[in-house]
């Protein structure tokens, strides 16, 4: 017999608290890290290759690609996907 859920969902409680948006965007911009660190290990692309081809420092990069760091804007997240020859795709639900 399947259990019914009790309580609210975990987004739910989230939205309640006040953090849904802020805890978004932070695991949308760790996602996005660690897709773009997938990349460069499968194509071979080492951070100062990856830096060239954004045109920025190699520190840029590692703040980039650092999932604690919450301060990237969605600009240069743009870059690194570009630089890696993907593109950012995002779906409003």
């Amino acid at each position: 017999m399947k259990e019914k859920n009790i309580g609210s969902s975990f987004d739910s409680w989230l939205r309640e608290e006040g953090i849904y948006a802020e805890t978004a965007s932070s695991a949308i911009k760790r996602v996005l890290a660690r897709q773009v660190q997938a990349v460069m290990k499968e194509r071979e692309i080492s951070k100062a290759e990856m830096a060239r081809r954004m045109r920025t420092s190699r520190a840029a990069l590692d703040r980039l690609l650092d999932p604690a760091n919450d301060g990237v804007t969605l600009a240069t997240l743009q870059k690194a996907a570009e630089a890696v020859g993907r593109q950012i795709r995002l779906e409003l639900l």
